[in-house]
């Protein structure tokens, strides 16, 4: 008969606690009465591990590409059953409780989350920067990044549907994988659920294989890389907004506050803030066709509406006007300066002239080539 559960462990030379994992997860199964397999997705131990998952009944399936997420994907396709449980066997999680995560797949959730904050964390069993600062920081970008209802986003005993975990689409080879469970699922609009869990000291000998700094890093770029909205999008609004409100006002002459007087110099930055801004924007624009377009990222009514309402003719008019209205206004500021004899600008009316030509000419063609290769990445729609 066709498992209806399948406990997944990913195992790189875990000798010392496979053991231990395996007999749990078989203990539950005969507990609770459910029809389940074990299904150790080795990544090339050389410690025994393997002959030790097949005398105890265990399914080995080798993995020969190295990585978290390579030897889990493995093992996941390998499964036969309905739900998968996905754990780490070194025994700092119990698979004999497994019950509240499936209770939760049979009611029709497509993914289930351990969350170790509201279960318990015994003592030792999670470092001090991993408990107070990495764990809260990247679980508190990911729930504002991408609506997700998760709190610990990287507990390692997790459920799943197996046709959900083929609608997730995972990509990611290493440590990321867990991130990009839950983002992808929060994208896809699939059912999550949240149920506590203990999380126990670390029953090997060796050191973990997760690095604390290499592997939240990765964490943390997959996280701005999948969110092309918090990556590009919002900070260049920021600094457009900034640097268009700073300019408008420096336009008309100078502002002394206090005793610092903004001039000229402080309007050609607040232009540079406003130029960097737009940069980040048409990168946010480039970025979202290409994720969406490679399904990278999931297609919505809004992406639709932005190729209806961004045309590459429609640019190539803005950017021209731009371009027209900055070579028109160096016309005016060489006209103001030839009145000069070309000789010392010593009044800044003419910078004020010059720095708003330079901000629109480049607005103007940044606009014109954004507008070329935004037609391109969309050809395919």
């Amino acid at each position: 008969m066709k498992p209806e559960l399948s406990v997944v462990m990913p195992c790189l030379n875990e000798a010392e606690t496979l053991a231990v994992c395996i007999q749990k997860a078989q203990g539950f199964f005969e507990r609770e009465q459910v029809k389940g397999e074990v299904v150790i997705a080795d990544n090339g131990s050389t410690d025994g591990s393997q002959k030790i998952a097949r005398d105890l009944g265990a399914r080995v399936v080798n993995v020969p590409e190295k990585g978290y997420g390579n030897a889990l994907i493995g093992g996941i396709k390998a499964a036969e059953g309905t739900y998968c449980m996905m754990g780490d066997a070194d025994d700092s999680y119990d698979f004999s409780n497994m019950m509240p995560y499936l209770e939760k797949l049979r009611e029709g959730y497509d993914l289930v989350m351990g969350n170790r904050f509201k279960g318990g964390i015994k003592k030792g069993a999670m470092p001090f920067l991993h408990r107070y600062l990495g764990n809260p920081v990247l679980s508190f970008i990911g729930r504002l990044f991408f609506n997700s209802p998760i709190g610990d986003f990287h507990c390692g005993l997790r459920g799943f549907s197996k046709e959900a975990f083929y609608k997730m689409d995972l990509k990611t080879t290493g440590m990321e994988f867990a991130s990009e469970m839950i983002v992808s699922s929060s994208l896809k609009n699939l059912k999550i659920a949240e149920v506590p869990t203990i999380l126990s000291p670390d029953g090997r000998s060796r050191p973990p294989h997760l690095n604390t700094w290499r592997d939240g890093w990765r964490h943390l770029r997959f996280l701005l890389l999948y969110s092309p909205q918090w990556l590009f999008l919002i900070p260049g609004l920021f600094l457009m907004i900034l640097g268009g409100v700073v300019s408008i006002a420096l336009l008309t002459g100078p502002i002394t506050i206090g005793n610092t007087t903004f001039d000229v110099h402080t309007l050609l930055f607040a232009a540079g803030f406003l130029l960097i801004g737009f940069q980040f924007v048409l990168f946010y624009g480039l970025t979202k066709v290409f994720t969406v377009e490679n399904g990278l990222l999931p297609k919505s009514n809004k992406y639709d509406r932005l190729f209806k309402s961004i045309t590459m003719e429609k640019g190539l008019i803005v950017g021209a006007i731009l371009v027209f209205i900055g070579v028109g206004l160096s016309l005016y500021a060489y006209s103001n300066w030839q009145e000069l004899n070309y000789g010392d600008i010593t009044n800044n009316s003419i910078l004020r002239k010059v720095v708003p030509a330079i901000t629109s000419g480049l607005l103007g063609v940044q606009i014109i080539l954004f507008s070329l290769f935004f037609s391109i990445l969309g050809l395919k729609k």
